[in-house]
C-alpha cells in the first residue's frame, strides 16, 4: 500500500542548509506530497530566499508564517499537521539533514510494520564539527539497530520508553486523530509528551535506526543550563507522563558510559568538562522541575524560551 506523506517542517532565521534540506527532501525515493512550512518570523525567511526563486522552482511547498509570540513546540506543530490531509505526517526541523534519499521509506516502511505503532522517529547521526562527548551522546541515545517500544518495557528502558525527537519522526495519522494530538501548550518535549500518552494507551514507540539524519550541537553550559530548564518545566507539567519513571537514572547511565568511552578513546582529559557540563544540566533541570516554587523573573532569566511566560 502506497501511503501519503506531507512534511511538517519547522523554521525560525533560516539559513543556507534549509535549501539543501529541501533540496533533499524532494530527491526522495518515496514522495513527499507536501513540504508544510511553519516558519516563525517572516522577514528572517525571505531574507534567505528573496529573489532567489529557489520555492517556486517546486509545486508542492506551502509556507505559513508565525510572530514569535504565537511559536509554541506543541501548538505550531499541531496548526502545522491540520493543514496536512496526509496518511502519514513527518515533522522534522530545520537543523537536520537527511543523509539520504531514503529517509521517508525508511521511515513509513518502520511506521507502517504494525497496526499500533503511533510514531517512528530517525537515527541522528554527528555533523562533521561534532564534539566527542556530543558525538557519544548521539550513539547513546541513537544506536544502530531497531526497536519498538511500549508499556512493558517501562521497567526495563525507563524514560527512555517514552523517548521520540521531533527533529525527525513520522506519525501515523489515524492513531494521532485518536490520540488529540500534540498537546497545545508545551515549553520543550512535545514529542516525549504524546509519545508518552501513546504508549499509556497502550500503542508502541519505533526507532528507525536505517532511517538517518545529521544532527547535533555543540552547545555550551550555560545554553545546557537553558534548555535543561526547559525540560525539567516540561516534566513537571506532564506528571502523568513523568511521574511514571524517574529521568535521572537515565542521566546517571549517559555520565557513566560517556566516561568509558572517553578513557577507551584516550579522551580522558575532557572528563572534567563532563562533570562541570552535566553540573549544569542537573541544575538547570532540578530547578525547571521545581519552577513553581521560583520567582517570576528567575524563571523567566533560566528559561530557554522566554515568550512562554509572557
Amino acid at each position: 500500500m502506497q501511503y501519503s506523506v506531507d512534511v511538517i517542517l519547522l523554521t525560525y532565521k533560516p539559513t543556507k542548509p534549509v535549501i539543501g534540506l529541501i533540496r533533499a527532501l524532494e530527491e526522495q525515493t518515496y514522495p513527499v506530497r507536501k513540504i508544510i512550512i511553519m516558519n516563525t518570523e517572516e522577514q528572517y525567511f525571505y531574507s534567505l530566499f528573496y529573489g532567489t526563486g529557489f520555492l517556486e522552482r517546486y509545486k508542492n511547498i506551502e509556507v505559513h508564517h508565525l510572530s514569535e509570540k504565537e511559536f509554541d513546540h506543541g501548538r505550531t506543530r499541531a496548526k502545522g499537521v491540520q493543514y496536512s490531509k496526509a496518511d502519514v505526517f513527518v515533522c522534522m526541523t530545520q537543523d537536520a539533514l537527511p543523509v539520504d534519499t531514503q529517509l521517508i521509506q525508511n521511515l513509513v516502511r518502520t511506521l507502517t510494520r504494525q497496526d499500533n505503532i503511533a510514531a517512528t522517529y530517525a537515527r541522528q547521526l554527528p555533523c562533521p564539527n561534532c564534539r566527542e562527548i556530543e558525538k557519544y551522546t548521539r550513539s547513546f541515545n541513537y544506536p544502530e539497530n531497531s526497536f519498538v517500544k511500549s508499556l512493558q518495557d517501562v521497567e526495563r528502558l525507563g524514560i527512555k520508553t517514552f523517548f521520540c525527537s521531533n527533529v525527525c519522526a513520522a506519525y501515523n495519522r489515524e492513531i494521532y486523530e485518536n490520540m488529540g494530538g500534540f498537546v497545545k501548550k508545551a515549553i520543550f518535549n512535545e514529542d516525549m509528551i504524546y509519545a508518552g500518552h501513546a504508549v499509556n494507551a497502550g500503542y508502541c514507540i519505533a526507532y528507525a535506526a536505517e532511517a538517518c539524519v545529521q544532527h547535533s550541537h555543540n552547545y555550551t553550559c550555560m545554553q545546557q543550563f537553558h534548555r535543561n530548564f526547559d525540560l525539567g518545566v516540561s516534566q513537571a507539567e506532564h506528571p502523568e507522563v513523568f511521574d511514571i519513571v524517574s529521568s535521572e537514572r537515565e542521566g546517571i547511565r549517559l555520565i557513566r558510559d560517556t566516561i568509558r568511552h572517553l578513557c577507551k578513546t584516550r579522551h580522558k582529559r575532557l572528563i572534567p568538562y563532563l562533570f562541570v557540563s552535566s553540573a549544569f544540566k542537573l541544575i538547570g533541570y532540578q530547578l525547571g522541575k521545581h519552577f513553581q516554587s521560583l520567582p517570576a523573573g528567575m524563571v523567566r532569566w533560566c528559561s530557554a524560551s522566554k515568550t512562554y511566560w509572557d
